[in-house]
């Protein structure tokens, strides 16, 4: 183990046996970095008019919560745990901003009936034009819609792909089998997708790539990955609700 893992591991015995308002401050200025880290990957889908500043300090609070929830006994690295609280945490402040218009809400949910509808029927992914018809509008009118449903889709994603470690490590059987179908039906969805939209959901959400490291591995455009991961959670999202319900 080196040094500063060693120092980190015996701050953290401290900590919990004394539950210092100083030790924990230390053990918040050593995982900052985490913050930062989180709230880059959530910002890049959000408008520019949400203040950068209110995400990081809503992470603080979660990366707070983190350090006196944390377990050190449990084999789960804290990264990895404040990361979900982290999030978490950000998620819950975006939520109580609410910027997502009633309209594009609508607009949301009849994209995803379409392509679910589309899905069903001819058991394979539907295309553009197929979609475009569906909904009624030109192609063109469908990616200007999809480029306005950017935005809107970091909170239903991570609403869906829930990787809370508490569940993860919960020994409780029902909890356990809730946590391995919801795992289940994940996968069937991401499975459904086409090729480029399940390798951009694979690298950016499980390999933790942002946009632009994709769109060199891909040699796409940023834009175009930025696309393709839009149409990838709104198709997901569609597949997702209809199946929830057997979820909880």
């Amino acid at each position: 183990m080196a040094e500063d893992e060693k120092n980190v591991a015996a701050l953290w015995l401290r900590y919990k046996e004394t539950k210092s308002v100083e030790l924990r401050n230390i053990l918040a200025e050593h995982y900052l970095p985490l913050v930062k880290i989180v709230c880059g990957r959530l910002a890049v889908s959000l408008p520019p008019h949400l203040d950068r500043d209110d995400l990081l300090s809503s992470g603080f609070f979660g990366l707070m919560d983190a350090i006196d929830r944390f377990d050190p006994s449990r084999n789960i690295k804290f990264e990895t745990y404040a990361g979900v609280r982290i999030r978490g945490a950000m998620i819950d402040y975006l939520r109580s901003k609410d910027w997502i218009p009633v309209t594009m809400r609508q607009k949301i949910r009849k994209y995803e009936q379409a392509v679910y509808q589309l899905e069903t029927k001819f058991g394979r992914a539907a295309t553009d034009q197929e979609i475009a018809d569906e909904l009624n509008i030109s192609l063109d009118e469908l990616q200007t819609l999809i480029s306005q449903c950017n935005s809107a889709t970091v909170i239903p994603l991570e609403e869906y792909l829930k990787t809370d470690v508490s569940e993860a490590v919960d020994t409780n059987p029902a909890n356990s089998t809730e946590l391995f179908e919801l795992k289940e039906t994940l996968a069937k969805a991401i499975d459904r997708l086409p090729e480029k939209q399940r390798t951009v959901v694979s690298l950016y959400y499980y390999e933790e790539l942002t946009l632009k490291e994709i769109s060199l591995i891909l040699n796409l455009s940023e834009a175009r990955i930025s696309q393709l991961h839009t149409r990838a959670i709104l198709t997901m999202r569609g597949y997702l609700a209809r199946s929830k319900q057997d979820l909880f």
